[in-house]
């Protein structure tokens, strides 16, 4: 159902409710005190408060008008209390034109709570004996202010549900009001102070008192939208890493379907290459980074014929020629990405040599980005022990051998030790030659688009309505 046009049963259930509450307030009224001049600054704050409210996402609108109800709670009883609710929500509603809905359901909630809290407080206080000298009342207010807020949201949340609002249910709206819960205790004492104040200081005391609460509630707005947008910002983050890791593994399974192995090998690369970095000492981050390398390393190949890629003859002067341009073209396309630089670098140096001999520049030793010369002993080693187009594959021993030989010379001398001797051995044979390797669950999507748990609005100065 649409929030806006609320069903028959639904508006006749708050008309219903409204006619009983304003029963009991009639019948209460006896009991409450009507200080007229009291009664009008707490609306005046209560006004002044809501109409510099602070909305949050899930649809409630913070102010520093409970406060004033809770006031009229203690101080004046439950039919004041709720003359001012139903006159702040009225007023509120003549400015803001919201739809029936809101308007009942707030009308109805600003009535009840501070009806009931107020008798409640009428009726705790006069079998208890309590004055305002006592310390008790104090810790009566703290109290009702806390009972008060859980009846306010509670209201809402059932309202909600009678409202058919979107489908929502009663724990789905409670939910969503769980950080206003989380930061009340601060509302809940400053609450207490300004009952304190009133009591010594007298009226002159609230206005004051309010233009601080007003004052903070406007900074805490301002936080508050802070962190929505911070909170906006992260989702569209997590939107474009989930864009970006979407689109290179569908770059990388494209590719994969003109030439089979190149997936595989790739995830045979990112596999070894973080056990390298591991082995190392490089930290999570640069393991993960490498990682990635390995995944992406030779996306450059989409420039590649097929007769290259799937070649099964030796391949000619302007063959090699055409392949030693993959290293920039996959770099060219991987730095497009935002926050993907680290990863084009080390791409663009995988095939350097240690003695310079290497491409596309020419780089030689330390020159070369150390977690490229990582992604070289995996590719080399992967190469080789793989079924591959060009070349039937070698055996472990044999690949080693020949990592050994190259070492110093093609590759780094230390990396090749690392692998050999503490990523090999002793490792099983589906590892050594990496033909399980399986790009999805190396490019592990889901962990890799990590869910940004959201962070909620909190507020300090209470209370709670629906626009």
């Amino acid at each position: 159902m649409h929030r806006d046009r609320p069903s028959n049963r639904a508006i006749s259930l708050h008309v219903a409710g409204l006619v009983a509450v304003t029963a009991i307030a009639v019948w209460q009224a006896p009991n409450g005190n009507w200080d007229w001049p009291l009664i009008g600054v707490l609306l005046a704050f209560g006004l002044v408060s809501e109409f510099t409210a602070v909305r949050v996402k899930s649809g409630l609108m913070i102010s520093g008008s409970f406060l004033a109800l809770v006031l009229a709670m203690a101080f004046l009883y439950g039919s004041p209390a709720a003359l001012i609710g139903a006159a702040t929500i009225c007023a509120v509603w003549l400015r803001e034109r919201n739809p029936l809905r809101f308007f009942l359901q707030n009308l109805l909630t600003f009535t009840t709570f501070p009806l009931a809290g107020g008798i409640a407080f009428h009726e705790i206080q006069n079998a208890v004996g309590l004055t305002p000298s006592d310390a008790g009342f104090y810790a009566l207010v703290f109290g009702v202010f806390v009972g008060a807020l859980i009846l306010n949201l509670t209201l809402i949340a059932t309202t909600d549900v009678l409202m058919d609002a979107e489908g929502e249910s009663f724990w789905r709206t409670m939910r969503s009001a769980t950080p206003v819960l989380s930061s009340e205790l601060a509302a809940a004492m400053m609450a207490i102070g300004v009952a304190y104040t009133y009591n010594e200081v007298g009226l002159v005391g609230i206005p004051l008192v309010g233009v601080v609460l007003i004052t903070v509630q406007h900074l805490l707005g301002q936080m508050l939208l802070s962190q929505e947008r911070a909170e906006e910002l992260q989702k569209r983050t997590k939107q474009l890493v989930s864009f970006q890791v979407g689109m290179l593994s569908a770059l990388m399974k494209t590719l994969d379907l003109r030439d089979e192995m190149t997936a595989r090998h790739s995830a045979s690369v990112a596999r070894y290459a973080r056990a390298i970095a591991k082995q190392a000492g490089m930290s999570q981050s640069e393991q993960e980074l490498v990682h990635i390398v390995g995944l992406v390393h030779d996306i450059g190949k989409f420039i590649l014929p097929d007769h290259i890629l799937k070649a099964n003859v030796p391949l000619s002067d302007d063959d090699w020629n055409l392949i030693k341009m993959h290293p920039q073209q996959g770099a060219d396309v991987v730095s497009s990405l935002e926050g993907y630089g680290p990863v084009a670098k080390i791409v663009l140096a995988h095939h350097e040599r240690i003695d310079g001999k290497g491409y596309p520049r020419g780089l030689k030793g330390d020159q070369i980005p150390e977690m490229s010369r990582i992604i070289s002993v995996a590719d080399t080693y992967d190469v080789m022990t793989a079924r591959d187009s060009y070349k039937e594959p070698v055996s472990s021993f044999e690949a080693i051998q020949e990592l050994q030989r190259v070492a110093g010379a093609q590759l780094d001398e230390r990396f090749v030790r690392i692998f050999v001797e503490e990523v090999l051995e002793g490792k099983d044979l589906t590892f050594r030659h990496g033909e399980d390797a399986d790009f999805d669950v190396e490019l592990a999507l889901e962990e890799r688009i990590a869910t940004v748990e959201e962070q909620s609005g909190r507020f300090l100065v209470g209370g709670a309505r629906v626009g």
